[in-house]
């Protein structure tokens, strides 16, 4: 009598854990496995775009100064690529060119300063999205520092950084390492920077 009661309830333990194992298995599955093949798939995308040393990639640096009055208001751009270094200096929120340096570039060097950046983390930020990627009207005091990996002038990751501590953006590398990169990419670069008083 005991032993037809007792195999019963020991068939419905062995079913009802082996069910709770199966679902386990499965929630790990779904949310875990493939949320982590898509970060490194991403990173491995955008990492891929920066080391490459193809004629129609280009890394740029944007940086906005202070939210001021039209005719104060200053920006520049660095941007970079095989063949070319270029740094643009605007005044006014319509990107009146004010000043700009053009220099030529070559692969091996284009390959060297792309390299420094990915060891820089430049790449290791996650792309905000929706509002939290709206950079309009933050940091109204600061300056925003905006870095692009591009493949034929079309953006493959863009991330940014504030000096408001409110606004830090989705950078995750050393912001003053990675703008001495850029201006070290133009003589003289440093001096045209220091005139825009941003």
């Amino acid at each position: 009598m005991r032993t037809s009661r007792i195999i019963p309830i020991a068939l419905i333990l062995i079913i009802v854990a082996v069910a709770i194992a199966g679902l386990i298995s499965l929630a790990r599955a779904v949310f875990f496995s493939d949320n982590t093949s898509q970060t490194v798939t991403q990173v491995d995308v955008s990492q891929e775009a920066l080391l490459s040393t193809a004629v129609d990639r280009s890394v740029t640096l944007t940086v906005r100064g202070n939210i001021v009055a039209d005719e104060e208001f200053r920006t520049y751009q660095i941007v970079v690529t095989p063949t070319s270094r270029t740094l643009t200096a605007y005044t006014g929120y319509l990107d009146r060119r004010t000043d700009q340096i053009v220099l030529g570039n070559n692969t091996p060097a284009y390959e060297e300063f792309v390299f420094a950046l990915n060891r820089a983390d430049l790449v290791r930020g996650t792309e905000l999205t929706g509002d939290t990627n709206d950079r309009r009207g933050i940091c109204a005091t600061g300056r925003v520092y905006e870095f692009g990996v591009l493949k034929a002038n079309t953006s493959v990751k863009t991330l940014w950084t504030s000096t408001c501590r409110d606004a830090k953006g989705s950078l995750k590398a050393v912001l003053v390492e990675l703008t001495n990169l850029f201006t070290d990419q133009i003589p003289n670069g440093q001096a045209l920077i220091n005139k825009l008083a941003l």
